[in-house]
């Protein structure tokens, strides 16, 4: 299910920025190389074509925005490259239990958590810099999306609104949080990026109902390192 968004003349874009240039956008995601392997849910592919990505990067980069590449949002942070957002949604779709409430470590831009709303999900985000969860926010309110958000250290989760069914970590720890993990439900699945610099991979974990940890490595990626503390 794609939840209808409020999408302004600005929203639906033009050019550049238009539904026909989101459109080849999906159509490369699908194929795939030679970013990864293609991606098949057609859920996360409807997301990807609905959220106008343009949104949640700076004007002056709103051409470039459905290049399939990250780009900056300052503090030295970026909004991840579109495959890794999708193959990140698409792993955490991929269970024997849909999720239904979701916990987003790192809101940056805010386009994973629209991403994750888009698809009917309840979305709690936690971001530790408080420019960008404000400027997030803007962009939940504009779109009409249901984002629950929070200024806080991220390596500390959510934990008076947990467990959750899915957790979804957009920034590197050198090892699991495991905070995050205690937070996951049983049966949950946790999506995240683990390593440093060049040795980083994408982790998908899944917990047994006896609290057993499954892991999968999903590739090599590359994340801003998941930092401690809160900056206004």
């Amino acid at each position: 299910m794609i939840l209808r968004m409020r999408l302004q003349p600005e929203a639906l874009g033009s050019g550049l920025t238009s539904q026909r240039v989101r459109d080849r956008l999906v159509e490369r995601l699908r194929e795939g190389a030679p970013y990864g392997e293609g991606i098949r849910d057609e859920r996360v592919l409807n997301a990807i074509r609905t959220v106008p990505r343009h949104l949640f990067v700076d004007e002056a980069l709103a051409t470039r925005a459905y290049e399939d590449t990250a780009l900056p949002i300052g503090h030295g942070q970026t909004i991840s490259q579109p495959w890794v957002v999708a193959r990140m949604t698409e792993a955490l779709l991929d269970a024997p239990t849909p999720p239904a409430k979701v916990l987003e470590i790192g809101t940056g831009s805010g386009y994973q958590a629209a991403i994750l709303a888009a698809l009917g999900l309840e979305v709690h985000t936690v971001e530790r810099i408080g420019e960008l969860l404000r400027t997030a926010r803007k962009r939940f309110r504009q779109l009409g999306l249901n984002v629950r958000s929070k200024h806080d250290d991220g390596r500390i989760g959510w934990p008076e609104n947990g467990p959750f069914d899915a957790i979804v970590v957009t920034a590197a720890a050198p090892a699991l949080v495991e905070a995050l993990t205690a937070q996951l439900a049983p049966g949950g699945t946790l999506v995240a990026p683990v390593g440093a610099g060049a040795g980083q991979a994408l982790l998908r974990l899944r917990k047994g109902a006896d609290g057993t940890i499954e892991q999968r490595n999903l590739g090599a990626v590359t994340f801003v390192p998941l930092l401690s503390g809160m900056v206004d």
